[in-house]
């Protein structure tokens, strides 16, 4: 009975010891095998303009395909596509829909058309990206002739009235840098590319674009434990105004947003093997006032965001 009792516990020990074996965290991918991952978020906004709230509600669909066609000691040289974008709004009853799917029309003087011919053009065109182990986009190689692709014809857009400077810039900015590489990190880059045990926690600080802010972001991941070929992770991320964030301008107004804070909460499921999000569950709280300006006006408009986010890999 005690030959049985050591030899449980010797099992025990032994399976104890192998959970906090340290796990390599990066980014493995096998040479020209494509990845497909899907992030679906939804968001609700609320600001508050001259004490009437006005909700916005959207819901974005992406899914991305990977593809990593070399290697170096220092970064992987990957093929991005973005195979689906589909974005819809809801503004007080308001909807407005744009998608990749459609080809859209960039003569039309209706926005989902616009906007879904970008979006479908983007979709057509692949991204040549260099991206280091931890999973972040160092560089687009192929920057300039996508958004030349992209971006052709767009003189000819008929969109007039108050909205008319808005969603051109919209259209700019949605094929810039920032903007592409903000795309691909929600997906890649969680990894701190070393060995981390269960306990262990790394920091990851980003700048992203988003509906024109640029906003910074620090976060701290946990390894919490090792399951097989999966490493459980929960995260929690600081989110405020970029240090000299650029105002946006719109319409002959210039808006400041620097008291933006915020805070999201994320539970995430790694594979060992490849390093990509097998799952990734968060929930963000924002908050904070723009500041708008225009020649003899000013206001200060609060502003609550609300919104859930998934990321989950495809089969």
């Amino acid at each position: 009975m005690k030959k049985i009792i050591l030899s449980v516990t010797a099992i025990m020990s032994c399976v104890a010891i192998m959970a906090q074996n340290p796990a390599n965290l990066k980014l493995n991918l096998e040479k020209n095998k494509v990845y497909r991952l899907r992030s679906v978020s939804e968001q609700t906004v609320t600001q508050t303009i001259n004490g009437v709230q006005q909700t916005t509600e959207s819901k974005v669909n992406y899914t991305m395909s990977l593809k990593m066609i070399d290697l170096t000691a220092d970064y992987l040289i990957t093929e991005v596509r973005f195979d689906t974008l589909i974005t819809n709004t809801n503004t007080m009853g308001k909807t407005v829909s744009f998608s990749s799917v459609n080809e859209g029309d960039i003569k039309s003087a209706e926005t989902a058309d616009v906007l879904s011919c970008i979006m479908n053009r983007l979709s057509k065109n692949a991204l040549y990206v260099k991206m280091d182990f931890a999973g972040k986009p160092v560089e687009i190689v192929n920057l300039k002739m996508l958004t030349d692709m992209v971006l052709k014809d767009t003189s000819s857009i008929a969109i007039t009235g108050p909205t008319a400077d808005a969603v051109k810039k919209q259209i700019v900015n949605s094929v810039g840098d920032s903007e592409l590489k903000t795309m691909i990190e929600m997906f890649t880059w969680s990894l701190p590319a070393r060995l981390v045990a269960p306990g262990d926690t790394w920091e990851i600080l980003q700048k992203i674009s988003s509906g024109g802010m640029m906003l910074e972001i620090a976060t701290t991941y946990k390894l919490d434990r090792i399951e097989g070929s999966r490493a459980n992770i929960t995260s929690e991320s600081i989110i405020r105004t970029a240090a000299n964030a650029v105002p946006i301008e719109s319409g002959g107004a210039t808006v400041t947003y620097d008291d933006i804070k915020g805070l999201t909460r994320s539970n995430l499921v790694i594979d060992l093997l490849t390093g990509l999000k097998v799952e990734d569950n968060g929930k963000t709280h924002i908050t904070g006032n723009l500041d708008i300006s225009a020649p003899g006006f000013s206001m200060k408009m609060p502003m609550d965001i609300n919104g859930e986010s998934k990321v989950i890999a495809l089969q």
